[in-house]
This record gives structure tokens, C-alpha cells and sequence, in this order.
């Protein structure tokens, strides 16, 4: 027999461990496999469980340790909250970081903490804490005045500063003798128009790979995989950027936008540069970066059922007799759809998701009137160009029609303000695999990107 070479992508979801099987000759899946994750008890069971069944399939041992990569969101992903002076500026930059590390976003603090704040912050307890405000050589009172706050907390979570770079000596006085984890980053915001966050998405991410998922449980599965475990979202995102930007060798799609529909979240991938295609139009507030991800945690679609329920009453994507079927059929996490009226309330839900998440992804335009005329205002990307569109995630890659869960992203007339994609082609990761192709794109960014192309396929 033919001793392929062969690679274990793997995702240790909030509800399942995923493992996608590529063949790095054929460039191919060979095959999918999902059981329920093991998060709460010992995350190696479950991950042992689907390598049993890959085996059994494939017929065939796994082999050596690096041919296991993983990726994970479990135990509620990455949770982060932002400590700012401005909400528009410094905060909302401070956002942008964390999003494109991975994380989610559970709150933002801005201007001078409270000892309220400070006890709601005990009681979130996030895994990281990103402190930011001032400009290089501009205000450093609030951050100081947040970072002594900050040096009194019950919770340790480990502390990122990206401020003002002159308060640095400042602040780790105030941490001296603590047994805090203090990282310093550069400064996301160094002056006023310019975002610079990669210094603070590489921290964020350290963190991640040496106490999150040790903190988590997943530190058990160290020994069983290769290379660092990342935070899934950044799996996603490094697969869409490979897609749309290609490689050397081999071209990418160009522009296109990421949805990812999850049972927690629903995230919004777009790599673009969201410039105005409206004549005249003039951009406000911080500028988008190219690769840009929101996630969205009130639209998860098993456990945000009651959120998404009055969404899609206000947006009309929901019948009232859909109410009670959907919370009677699907009041486990871990629910899948059986039948199909199940399938078509999952994908009802699933519209609701990806209408309300790409609509706070994509950009607006407002017309403010002026003594001189009528000025045409941008906020966030005009992603109307976009051409492709890619739908990810079980309720979308396993929908009866994807396409119709999908077409919800898309641009409408009654919303004229919002610029979502006019005229993209729609497509469906069809072996749900861009996460793994994300992963593998650190060993094998060619073959993983001609995978892509080979599974991004049209509805």
C-alpha cells in the first residue's frame, strides 16, 4: 500500500472537535470528522476520539507528531477586554488588535477606570486585558491613573500595554513586586489617523500559545500535536488572506469576504481595502485594516437562540409559529438537524446571523447637509465591489441551500446607507476546511491555498 503523506488538521470547538484529513500529494480532503468536545472533563479524549475514527476510516496509524496541527475556540474562545481613553479613537483601536489576533471582545473600558469598573472587570475575569490611550507624547494621566486601577485586581489576567510609549516607566512601577503577567507592545494608536496593531496582535497571540490554553485545558493536547495551538479565528483569517492574496507561485482570488456562522459566534472576515467607490465620499474615523474581522457573540445560533429569535422579528426573516419549534428542537448546544423542517429552522437562523453580523461588518454611508452643499460621510468599508463571498461553518456548509443563507450578506434597496457587496458570487467552503487550510498554510501555503481553490466552491 501506498504510504501517503498526510496531515491532521484539527479544531477544538466550544460543542465539537473537528478534524479535517488532507493528502499533501493529491492535494486533497480525505476525508471529515467531528464528535462532541471534551473541553469540561479532558480535551485529549475527545480529540483522541476523532484520530480513532480518521484511523479506522483511513486504515492507517497517524504517524508522527508532525503531522498534527490544531487550532482551537473552546472553553468560549479567547475573551478579552479593552481598557482605552477615547471610545472612537484609542478603544475602538484597541478592538481592531484583539479582533485580529482571535480574540473576542467581551468589553471596552474608557476614560478613567471606577473602582466599579474595576469590580466589573473581577467579575468578567477575561483571559487578557489589553490597556491602551494616548497618543506618543500625548496624554498619559488616564492610563497611568487605569494601570494603578488595574494593579488591584482580583483576577490574573495577564496585561497588555499598547499606549502612550511614555508612560511605560510609569506603569511598571506600578507593577513592580506583582506576580501580574505585564507585556509591552507598541503603541496602536502612536498618533492621531495612524493604527498600528500588529506589535499588539503578536502579544496577544504569545499569550495565547504560553498561559491561555493552559488556563483552559488545552495545554493537555501540547504533547499530542505539533507546532503552536492557535486561536481558530486566526486559522480563518490566515486562510482568507492566502486566499485573496495568493502566493508567490500561485494567485489568490483578489478581494472577498469570510462568513462564518458558529453555534457561539458568528465572525465576519473581510481582506479588502474598503476605499469609497461613491464619488465625493469622504472617509471618518480610524483607518480599516486590509484584513478586518468582527465576531459576533449575541448571534451564535444555538447559544443566542432568544437574541437572534427578536432579531428576526424586527428584520421580518422570522415567522412568529417558527418561534417555538426552534426553541423546542434546538435547546442543546449540540443539537444538530435530523429532519427537514430542522434544517430549514437552522438556516432561518442562520440568516438572521449573517444578515445582522455582515451588516455591523460592512461600512456606511450617511449624506450630512453643509452650509456648501451636501458632504457624503464613510464610516468603515465600502465593500460593495466585493466579488466573492465565502460561506463557512456548519449551518451554512451543511444547509439544504447555503445560497439562501447566504444571500442575506448581500446588498438591499431598502438600505441604501449600508455597503455590503452588490454583485458578489456566492460560494461555500463545501469540506468546512478553511480552517484547516489555515493551519496548514504554516507548513505548506501553496499546496494549502490549491486546496482552497479546490473546496471554495459555488452555490
Amino acid at each position: 500500500m501506498v504510504r501517503r503523506d498526510l496531515r491532521f488538521l484539527i479544531d477544538f470547538g466550544s460543542t465539537f472537535t473537528k478534524l479535517t484529513v488532507v493528502d499533501l500529494e493529491e492535494e486533497v480532503v480525505m476525508g471529515r470528522y467531528q464528535v462532541p468536545s471534551t473541553v469540561g472533563t479532558d480535551i485529549t479524549i475527545g480529540l483522541t476520539q476523532a484520530l480513532r475514527a480518521a484511523e479506522d476510516h483511513l486504515g492507517r496509524a497517524i504517524g508522527e507528531k508532525k503531522n498534527l496541527l490544531a487550532c482551537s475556540s473552546a472553553a468560549g474562545g479567547l475573551r478579552m477586554i479593552t481598557v482605552g481613553l477615547v471610545p472612537s479613537l484609542s478603544s475602538e483601536a484597541g478592538v481592531r488588535a484583539a479582533l485580529g489576533a482571535g480574540a473576542k471582545v467581551v468589553s471596552s473600558f474608557s476614560y478613567e477606570l471606577t473602582l466599579h469598573d474595576v469590580m466589573e472587570i473581577d467579575r468578567i475575569s477575561p483571559d487578557i486585558i489589553l490597556l491602551i490611550g494616548g497618543t506618543d507624547g500625548g496624554n498619559k494621566q488616564v492610563i497611568l491613573h487605569n494601570a494603578e486601577r488595574l494593579s488591584g485586581l482580583q483576577c490574573k489576567a495577564p496585561i497588555i500595554v499598547a499606549g502612550n510609549r511614555e508612560a511605560r516607566d510609569g506603569i511598571e512601577a506600578l507593577f513592580k513586586g506583582s506576580e501580574k503577567l505585564l507585556v509591552f507592545a507598541d503603541n496602536v494608536l502612536p498618533q492621531i489617523g495612524v493604527l498600528e496593531v500588529d506589535s499588539s496582535r503578536d502579544a496577544i497571540r504569545r499569550i495565547f500559545i504560553s498561559h491561555i490554553i493552559k488556563a483552559k485545558g488545552i495545554d493537555k493536547a501540547i504533547g499530542i500535536v505539533d507546532a503552536a495551538i492557535i486561536p481558530t479565528p486566526s486559522a480563518v483569517l490566515r486562510a482568507a488572506e492566502l486566499l485573496a492574496g495568493g502566493t508567490k507561485t500561485e494567485e489568490g482570488l483578489g478581494e472577498l469576504m469570510v462568513v462564518d456562522v458558529g453555534g457561539a459566534t458568528t465572525d465576519v472576515y473581510s481582506i479588502a481595502g474598503g476605499e469609497p467607490t461613491r464619488s465625493g465620499a469622504m472617509i471618518r474615523g480610524l483607518p480599516e485594516p486590509y484584513a478586518k474581522r468582527t465576531v459576533e457573540g449575541d448571534l451564535g445560533v444555538r447559544h443566542n437562540i432568544d437574541s437572534l429569535l427578536e432579531m428576526g422579528r424586527l428584520t421580518g426573516n422570522l415567522n412568529e409559529r417558527h418561534f417555538d419549534e426552534i426553541r423546542n428542537r434546538f435547546s442543546s448546544p449540540s443539537k444538530l438537524p435530523e429532519d427537514d423542517l430542522e434544517f430549514e429552522l437552522d438556516s432561518l437562523l442562520a440568516g438572521v446571523a449573517v444578515d445582522i453580523a455582515g451588516g455591523r461588518h460592512c461600512g456606511q454611508i450617511k449624506v450630512i447637509p453643509a452650509p456648501s452643499g451636501e458632504l457624503i460621510v464613510q464610516t468603515g468599508k465600502d465593500l460593495s465591489a466585493i466579488r466573492c463571498v465565502i460561506g463557512t461553518g456548519g449551518p451554512i456548509v451543511f444547509a439544504r441551500d447555503p445560497g439562501a443563507v447566504l444571500r442575506n450578506i448581500l446588498f438591499r434597496a431598502n438600505s441604501p446607507d449600508m455597503l455590503r457587496p452588490k454583485k458578489a458570487a456566492l460560494y461555500i467552503d463545501s469540506t468546512y476546511a478553511l480552517y484547516a487550510m489555515g493551519l496548514l498554510s504554516q507548513q505548506e501555503p501553496d499546496k494549502a491555498l490549491r486546496i482552497m481553490k479546490k473546496v471554495v466552491k459555488p452555490v
